[in-house]
């Protein structure tokens, strides 16, 4: 089940990736909170109706599902990690106002490095000697990846830095509070918190843009499997993978993006930008090789670790 989760994360990984096209398409077109509030509620509502099947196949009895049958504590901990996922994303586009494309992504990457010791402080879990080692490689691979290796400090990075904080409380709560609940409703949830709070500070700070299929296509497609697809498939996948292991798999999202780049936008990709793929690659490989090594698949043991 541990490998089947890890490679669930990949695709997860890979799904991400590619949809840095569409929304580097859309982003040209000056739409970032209603381009953000209309895919995640077009993810929502795509969602919703295998959430309802979800809650009457738990629930047989019943020919009328209400939103009732979900536990109090799941309603609160859908608030809190669709709050984190919008303040990151919002964090994120506001700072790109500010940085450069390659700052956001390399400092955004930082989570990775972040989620072990966020851990510890918070938790009391010390991480594994060959986890510390993932993460420096990893962090040294999504600087040389993100920045070509030139890191000029600019004023947005604050923004930045401070919205990985929040990919990483996401990361551990979808770990350790959503793996507890049924993932296709949590899912909706979540995804509805964060369209509406991306919607509200769109008709604030936003006009709406004129229509285009391009932009539809963005919204579309990022809605269908970046969010509705890919964040069910994590919420699942999370149940059986340690947070911080997860976000090492995740990290990967940053190399398909560029690889993604490189092959529809014909981005060019210099020699250190492959290091630092590799760089980030092994670094993924080195984390699940000291679940092998350790014999940590077992899927009661990892129950406990959680």
């Amino acid at each position: 089940m541990r490998l089947k989760a890890d490679l669930t994360l990949l695709i997860v990984s890979i799904i991400w990736g590619s949809a840095f096209v569409a929304q580097r398409v859309a982003g040209q077109m000056g739409s970032v909170y209603l381009f953000n509030a209309a895919r995640y509620l077009v993810a929502a509502l795509v969602v919703f109706p295998l959430a309802l099947r979800a809650g009457r196949a738990s629930n047989p009895t019943n020919q009328v599902i209400k939103p009732t049958y979900l536990p109090r504590e799941q309603y609160k901990w859908m608030f809190v990690a669709g709050f984190l996922l919008f303040a990151g994303s919002a964090l994120q586009q506001a700072g790109m106002v500010y940085t450069t494309a390659g700052n956001a992504g390399f400092i955004t990457s930082l989570y990775v490095v972040i989620v072990p010791f966020a851990l510890f402080i918070v938790w009391g879990e010390k991480p594994h000697w060959m986890s510390i080692v993932s993460v420096v490689l990893a962090g040294a691979g999504a600087f040389l990846l993100s920045t070509g290796g030139r890191f000029e400090v600019r004023a947005g990075d604050a923004l930045e830095l401070i919205g990985a904080l929040f990919w990483t409380f996401h990361v551990i709560v979808l770990g350790k509070f959503a793996s507890k609940f049924e993932s296709i409703s949590f899912s909706v949830g979540q995804l509805l918190i964060c369209g509406i709070l991306n919607l509200g500070l769109g008709l604030i700070f936003e006009s709406f843009p004129p229509f285009s299929w391009q932009l539809f296509v963005a919204v579309m497609y990022t809605a269908l499997f970046s969010l509705a697809l890919a964040y069910t498939l994590q919420i699942w996948a999370q149940r059986h993978t340690p947070p911080a292991d997860a976000a090492l798999i995740l990290s990967l999202e940053s190399v398909f993006a560029v690889l993604a780049g490189w092959l529809l936008l014909n981005e060019k990709l210099v020699v250190i930008q492959i290091l630092g793929c590799v760089l980030i690659f092994i670094a993924v490989v080195l984390s699940q090789f000291k679940e092998w090594n350790s014999g940590t698949m077992d899927h009661d043991h990892l129950v406990e670790g959680r």
